[in-house]
């Protein structure tokens, strides 16, 4: 494949991925009606766990269950579940455009993390692109509006956890495998789960199971895509297609649920979706710069 093939690829990976998420958030928006929280997020972390002890025990035998790092392992397992509970509760409340926008400020926390917990340095741009990313969550919010409620704050819990999560992923990336790490990912959300599982089951009907089966290949596929795109092309030239979800769970949620944000939530998602395609890119390439600058000298 050429070299121009190769990013081309790999964006149509990401476009893809996050139409995958999209109709997984929608599927979870429908389910949230009917299924309680922890059962649904329970079977689609089970589901993780089963399909890829499937795909990859054959391949890999005892060695996919080997880990130096076994407590950091279980602390990125419960940060996602956690992420996946404020996921599930936000979606019961909010429409899925205006809590897709705000789940899109992850990689601003995470910039705000590295700066205040991991002691990077951050350029003016970069603040700027930070400040208004969360400006763009305000509209989107409207703290004192009538469209405001508590439950619109949820989303920021799972931002907070989604960040901590990815901060902690790229830690353990450096000494674990990937197939391992996803593999506990599953056992230790289902774990979790297990324990409230008796409190909450439900006898579900048969188009309701197939449902949370679609939500788990969505997410799945979604998932692996994404593996893909990344080892096909570097993280600034794939991230702006990330912000292609918003764009799919507003058509998503219009085409299903008969929603459409109105200005200023529109206004909001807007001014997120370019804060936060713009930090990315900025913070890919200054650590692209570090990088070079470590090279040229040790040469």
């Amino acid at each position: 494949m050429s070299a121009v093939q190769r990013p081309l690829q790999a964006i149509l990976f990401v476009v893809f991925a996050v139409a995958c998420f999209a109709v997984l958030d929608t599927g979870t928006k429908t389910l949230s009606a009917v299924v309680p929280a922890v059962m649904a997020v329970w079977f689609r972390y089970l589901f993780q766990a089963l399909v890829t002890a499937v795909a990859m025990l054959p391949r890999r035998g005892l060695k996919l269950l080997h880990t130096r790092r076994p407590g950091m392992q279980f602390a990125r397992g419960a940060l996602l579940t956690a992420s996946s509970v404020f996921s599930y509760f936000s979606l019961m409340h909010m429409p899925i455009g205006e809590f897709t926008a705000i789940v899109m400020l992850t990689p601003l926390m995470i910039t705000l993390m590295a700066a205040t917990s991991l002691g990077e340095r951050i350029s003016p741009l970069r603040w700027v692109c930070v400040a208004g990313g969360f400006v763009g969550a305000i509209t989107v919010i409207r703290p004192g509006s009538d469209m405001f409620t508590l439950a619109s704050l949820m989303p920021l819990g799972l931002v907070a956890t989604n960040a901590a999560y990815q901060v902690l992923t790229s830690r353990l990336a450096r000494t674990e495998d990937a197939a391992t790490m996803h593999f506990y990912t599953g056992c230790v959300g289902a774990a979790l789960l297990s324990v409230l599982l008796p409190f909450v089951w439900t006898t579900l009907p048969a188009e309701v199971w197939a449902m949370l089966v679609g939500i788990g290949v969505c997410s799945t596929l979604g998932h692996y895509l994404l593996i893909l795109a990344y080892g096909k092309a570097p993280v600034a030239v794939l991230t702006p297609y990330l912000y292609m979800q918003i764009v799919f769970a507003t058509l998503a949620g219009w085409a299903v649920f008969a929603h459409m944000p109105d200005a200023w939530a529109i206004t909001g998602i807007l001014t997120i979706g370019v804060c936060g395609a713009l930090g990315t890119w900025l913070t890919a390439r200054d650590q692209a710069r570090v990088a070079q600058a470590r090279a040229a000298a040790s040469a």
